[in-house]
């Protein structure tokens, strides 16, 4: 095994960049080596000890810690603005935010001076009308400290929230929580390495300012002299004793970068052993990461107070109307782009390329926010806070809504148990399986009490086992859900048994909605047909059939009028290969080549193209393939007799 960190042979770096690469590395050394050469090492500690330099140091961590709270009070909002809201002259204001890194030092200083001196713009309103004069006071080292220091939090944050995926902070919304409540509870747990290192940052440079705190508040001891104000006057008396002092400084400016390396950067730790299950509980198999504990699963019934009907009028990119009865599941399904997200964020608030009149029960919820529409989210990764374990997360919607945290804790365990994770109540989200995950924010949604649920894809990422029990689940506990649930899925299969109707989606409009099994007989949608395995020909109908869109003609026995636009609809088992033209009944008979054989369970479907007509799949038996000799590039018969098409009326 090669050693981690080995140095692959031939991978030296060319000269041309390694050469200016270390002359740049020297540059930066050398003045630093100059301070550890030139300190009196044997008088650093009397240096360090005069009551000059120890009064310095106190104002220095007065004045970087009074920058670092105003930098947070202020920063940490105008970086959350910068990364989350859009506004114009939004580049304008990152502009002035990056402009003190910039701007030479004494330059601010005299900016300050006139914002805030005497003959300032503000300075004669603040000294007439709360007596406050800034400059050549402590207080003026601390503004100067926190104009140049604060850009390096904003900027730090501003990237760590622009990493942090708004799907937190939207399902947050989705259970209950308020924009505020997101922020403290969410959105600044999460981006909390890139609050420290921000902040680090914003003191270590607060503690070495020095050209505007100089020009603007002065250098006056005790008051605004801080430690680089005197090592400037010490380079003039005694040059080792302000060595001494620039040691110090250097000291806790790389002990602030060496605390940054790698600790802040979220490095994600190894995932903690995990307890043995419960010798008593009944074990499942979780392909995803290892044994689940499968707990009894109660399905919980709503009360006839509890039920709520969904009306809702979408306008904008997906324009429909859609209206179900409490207690039913409707499976939205179409091509990507078709508008399915769309719909499910435009009922949850969310998105500007939709809206939705929409109402729940009797209640209009249209004109209020996310956080006060009773609608929960499980979008398709499940989006569990990180930092929460299982039981805050579930637990998390109700305390949004004013319960109780013993009484929130309670009921969220009892949803945990419901769904046979209440054992993995204790673990963080990366210390849970696919599955268990997506159970958790399934109890987390349904413990929200929502009127109205939306699962975006909740199963796409499980694989097909894990799938197997979250479906069995979902479906045990949709049955009695108290409202409606929304679920936009790819699979057949989840369409089918987990919806009462199906809606087909295709570029913002409703092609059909219907039971699933209506939707399966007569398919409306080329999309949906082929989703279900079959062969779906879109075109035109004449006298005998249809006139394909792609090409040819198809004989079918029970056409719609002429000139109707129509699907047809071809089982892949009423496909016959052939390996030479077939003689008899076959009305509908085409030449092709064999692209691809892939398996579907017991049998093999095979991909046939054809210059007169669409590409066909043909569903055989193994043995079939092997006496006929298919293979990849291989000319083929195919024939479809007139009776098999399903012609529908588009």
């Amino acid at each position: 095994m090669k050693r981690a960190g080995a140095r692959t042979p031939g991978a030296r770096p060319p000269l041309t960049l390694a050469l200016p690469a270390l002359l740049a590395v020297a540059f930066l050394t050398l003045p630093l080596l100059g301070i550890l050469v030139r300190t009196e090492w044997g008088e650093l500690a009397d240096h360090l000890s005069s009551p000059g330099t120890v009064e310095a140091l106190k104002l220095s961590l007065l004045v970087s810690f009074w920058a670092l709270g105003l930098s947070l009070l202020l920063g940490v909002p105008l970086a959350w603005l910068l990364a989350r809201v859009h506004f114009p002259g939004k580049a304008l204001v990152r502009s002035l935010v990056l402009l003190p890194m910039v701007l030479p030092p004494t330059v601010g200083g005299v900016a300050l001076l006139l914002a805030f001196g005497r003959r300032g713009l503000l300075g004669p309103w603040l000294e007439s009308t709360f007596g406050i004069t800034l400059p050549f006071h402590t207080s003026g080292a601390v503004l100067a400290a926190t104009f140049v220091a604060m850009p390096f939090l904003v900027i730090s944050l501003e990237g760590a929230l622009g990493g942090l995926r708004p799907r937190y902070e939207e399902t947050a919304a989705s259970l209950g929580a308020s924009p505020v409540r997101v922020f403290f509870t969410v959105t600044l747990p999460m981006v909390a390495p890139g609050v420290i290192a921000g902040a680090a940052l914003t003191w270590a440079r607060a503690l070495g300012e020095f050209g505007a705190t100089i020009t603007f508040a002065g250098n006056l001891p005790g008051t605004t002299q801080t430690l680089p104000l005197q090592v400037y006057l010490l380079l003039q008396d005694e040059p080792e004793a302000a060595t001494s002092v620039s040691l110090l400084l250097l000291a806790i400016a790389m002990g602030v970068l060496i605390a940054l390396r790698g600790r802040w950067t979220g490095t994600p730790t190894d995932r903690e052993r995990r307890p043995a299950p419960p010798a008593d509980a009944e074990v499942e198999a979780d392909a995803d990461a290892g044994p689940v504990v499968a707990a009894k699963e109660e399905p919980v019934v709503a009360q006839p107070s509890e039920r709520w009907t969904l009306h809702a009028e979408l306008t904008g990119f997906t324009h429909l109307t859609l209206d179900a009865e409490a207690g039913t599941t409707i499976a939205v399904v179409g091509p990507n782009g078709a508008g399915k997200t769309t719909l499910l964020r435009a009922l949850l608030g969310l998105t500007p390329r939709a809206h939705a009149d929409l109402t729940l029960g009797d209640t209009d919820v249209t004109a209020l926010p996310p956080h006060r529409r009773h609608v929960a989210w499980v979008p398709q990764d499940g989006a569990l806070f990180p930092h929460l374990t299982a039981l805050a997360n579930t637990a998390y919607g109700l305390r949004a809504q004013g319960v109780a945290r013993g009484e929130a804790r309670r009921e969220a365990q009892g949803w945990l148990d419901r769904l046979g994770v209440g054992h993995l109540s204790h673990r963080r989200p990366g210390q849970l399986s696919g599955g268990q995950a997506q159970r958790v924010a399934l109890a987390r949604a349904l413990a929200a009490r929502p009127r109205l649920l939306v699962l975006d894809e909740p199963l796409a990422a499980l694989d097909q086992t894990t799938r197997a029990h979250v479906r069995h689940t979902l479906r045990t506990h949709l049955a009695g859900f108290g409202g409606v649930c929304l679920i936009v899925t790819h699979d057949p299969v989840e369409a089918v048994s987990l919806a009462d109707r199906v809606l087909v989606l295709d570029d913002g409009r409703a092609l059909q909605d219907a039971s699933p099994a209506e939707v399966t007989r007569h398919p409306r949608s080329p999309w949906v047909a082929r989703m279900l395995g079959r062969n779906a020909w879109p075109g035109t109908a004449t006298p005998e059939g249809l006139a394909l869109d792609g090409g040819g003609v198809l004989v079918a026995a029970d056409p719609p009028p002429p000139g109707t636009p129509a699907l047809a609809i071809v089982a892949p088992e009423a496909v016959s290969v052939h390996r030479e033209k077939p003689a008899g009944s076959p009305r509908n008979v085409w030449r092709g080549t064999v692209r691809e054989i892939t398996s579907s369970g017991s049998r093999l479907r095979v991909l046939v193209t054809s210059e007169g007509a669409p590409d066909l799949v043909a569903e055989i038996t193994p043995q079939a393939a092997a006496e006929l000799g298919l293979a990849d590039g291989v000319s083929v018969w195919t024939s479809v007799k007139a009776t098999e098409p399903t012609v529908v009326p588009l």
